[in-house]
């Protein structure tokens, strides 16, 4: 069996099914990475599963194997800890199991940090637009930990979730606002009625929020191509459909072999 080779120092509940949890590696150091970036986290099937789990999907023979899936870092690239910033799946292999760990637990970490889904092939001149869904603001918190407030361009974070409760990092992220001109948050929620002290802000799918003209409001420019580097983390329809309407305005999918504006990050 693969040892455990990492304890947990830190669980914030952040809502009934999402959590932040730092990581620490037990007698070895995780190398300094890219903000963006992701690592494999992995705990034995035998381990146990939160109340909230339901019925899972698959079964697992084995009891010591490792069960393993990749999620993405949102601590600064030089921290001595390795935070994640996770959701519960009620009826997935790891998360129902990851919910169960407390400080002090032990789990296995994959050994650096990996993946294309960072700032490097983005020029410091070029504005960027960080859109996420749920979790899928977890890389940007790296990178904007990281260096990229650094960057001479505009910043801009457009982060959708069902409630205000599901907005992690809202509070670090209205802090950045206030700090940096060049720095803009944009939140919206699609379930209003279910906020107990009401939500006075936008109620709108980020697709219809985007085709609204957004960033012209927020910065008096359209972005184009040239000037905007877009990054997409989280539901894959919302990632298809924005794919789809940023290619109206001429952006096009970013890979190694054909570079283009728009940088994706499924999960």
């Amino acid at each position: 069996m693969n040892e455990l080779n990492s304890v947990v120092t830190q669980v914030l509940q952040v809502s009934p099914i999402m959590k932040i949890m730092r990581v620490k590696p037990i007698g070895w150091e995780f190398p300094e990475f890219k903000g963006g970036q992701f690592v494999a986290l992995a705990l034995p099937a035998s381990a146990e599963r939160c109340k909230d789990a339901t019925d899972e999907f698959e079964k697992h023979e084995d009891p010591d194997k490792l069960i393993k899936r990749a999620y993405s870092i949102a601590s600064t690239s030089t921290s001595e800890y390795i935070e994640f910033y996770l959701t519960l799946v009620h009826s997935g292999a790891l998360t129902p199991r990851l919910f169960s760990l407390n400080i002090g637990d032990k789990l296995w970490m994959g050994k650096k940090g990996v993946g294309m889904f960072t700032l490097d092939e983005v020029p410091a001149e070029k504005n960027i637009i960080l859109v996420a869904t749920g979790t899928g603001v977890a890389p940007y918190m790296s990178m904007l930990r990281s260096d990229a407030l650094k960057r001479k361009g505009k910043i801009m974070v457009v982060h959708g979730a069902a409630n205000s409760w599901d907005l992690g990092y809202s509070s670090e992220l209205q802090l950045l606002q206030s700090m940096f001109d060049d720095f803009t948050y944009y939140p919206t929620i699609t379930e209003p009625e279910k906020e107990p002290a009401g939500w006075s802000g936008d109620t709108r799918f980020i697709e219809k929020i985007w085709d609204d003209g957004l960033a012209q409001k927020k910065w008096g420019f359209d972005p184009a191509p040239e000037n905007t580097s877009i990054f997409l983390c989280g539901n894959p329809r919302m990632i298809e459909s924005m794919v789809n309407l940023l290619g109206k305005d001429g952006f096009k999918e970013h890979n190694r072999k054909e570079p283009g504006q728009i940088h994706v990050e499924e999960f």
